[in-house]
């Protein structure tokens, strides 16, 4: 990427129109977080609720005052353990911050990405970049510039490509609006024992009930969906369910860690990795594969219910339910 590239993206940015960009979690949807004209355009690309907040993009720590009050030192010691990096902090908005991006709230949600075009973008344009995932709301999050591309079009000025994300799954957001009591509000590749050794307290996680929890992007039921209905299914169940549709003579797509048991027109199979890291990296590109595969479900093999694959299960839990409401 050319540093002219860079240059067009943050005059682009400075002119109210959207950029998306690489981030080591996903690609962003970016708008200068201080306009609230371009910060409407990313509402009316993805078709977003209005009182869904935005996370904002800073080109370092030394930002965080610009945008939040009263910040608490485990914010700096968090920033100081994992900035640049796949971690989004919830803080007391500074009264200067739009409501299109707080959705209203008192909070905002500020993150250093790790992403060296991400950076570059973030330091030449100087200041905040509102941006949540490059995609239809709702739908698959991208992980590629062609996913921006095929799925936002012309609505995006400018699109930065830099290769995959190294992620592939959205940061983990922690909630620091009371810190004494810091609770994960989504999870992601930075679990809560990794946190809460670095505070030296205990982090938990939003219990389902809790109404005065912060809004936040990605938390709703119903999330990260492809168009086809998405199954998930125990493993020792998998091959069961898969002879069931194929005696129905139903089309199928499949993700899975095992092997294909049998070779079949009418089966697509996809091969995840028992990894956790590499599969969150290749999740939603093998879900954008499988749901263009024009197949009348998804099978997938459900990974294992333990700490370490949390933010995995979160995602394919709010396929599901997306793409079962759809």
């Amino acid at each position: 990427m050319a540093v002219n590239d860079i240059a067009q993206a943050a005059a682009a940015l400075k002119a109210g129109e959207l950029v998306a960009f690489p981030t080591e979690t996903v690609y962003g949807l970016g708008a200068d977080a201080a306009n609230p004209v371009a910060l409407a355009k990313i509402f009316a690309a993805k078709g977003r609720p209005a009182d869904h907040p935005l996370i904002v993009h800073l080109p370092a720590a030394s930002h965080l005052e610009r945008w939040a009050i009263n910040i608490p030192p485990a914010a700096f010691a968090l920033a100081s353990a994992f900035w640049p990096g796949p971690l989004t902090l919830i803080l007391q908005r500074h009264p200067a911050v739009p409501d299109l991006v707080t959705g209203g709230q008192a909070s905002v949600g500020l993150r250093v990405p790790n992403h060296p075009l991400a950076l570059a973008l973030l330091r030449e344009f100087g200041s905040g970049i509102a941006a949540p995932s490059a995609n239809r709301f709702g739908r698959i999050s991208p992980t590629t510039a062609q996913h921006v591309r095929d799925e936002l079009g012309e609505a995006v000025a400018v699109v930065l490509d830099g290769g995959p994300c190294a992620v592939g799954i959205e940061s983990t957001i922690l909630d620091l609006t009371r810190p004494e009591r810091p609770r994960i509000l989504r999870p992601g590749a930075i679990g809560a024992a990794e946190l809460g050794r670095a505070l030296h307290v205990a982090v938990t996680e939003r219990s389902p009930g809790d109404e005065h929890a912060p809004r936040v992007s990605g938390a709703l039921a119903a999330h990260y969906a492809p168009r086809t209905p998405l199954q998930l299914v125990a493993p020792e169940h998998l091959s069961a369910a898969v002879r069931q549709a194929l005696a129905a003579g139903e089309r199928l797509a499949v993700l899975a860690m095992q092997t294909t048991p049998d070779a079949h027109s009418g089966l697509v199979w996809r091969i995840a990795s028992a990894d956790f890291s590499a599969y969150a990296h290749d999740l939603y590109a093998n879900l954008r594969a499988l749901d263009s595969a024009a197949c009348a479900r998804i099978l997938v093999e459900a990974p294992p219910a333990t700490a370490a694959w949390r933010a995995v299960n979160d995602r394919l839990q709010r396929a599901a339910v997306g793409s079962n409401n759809t």
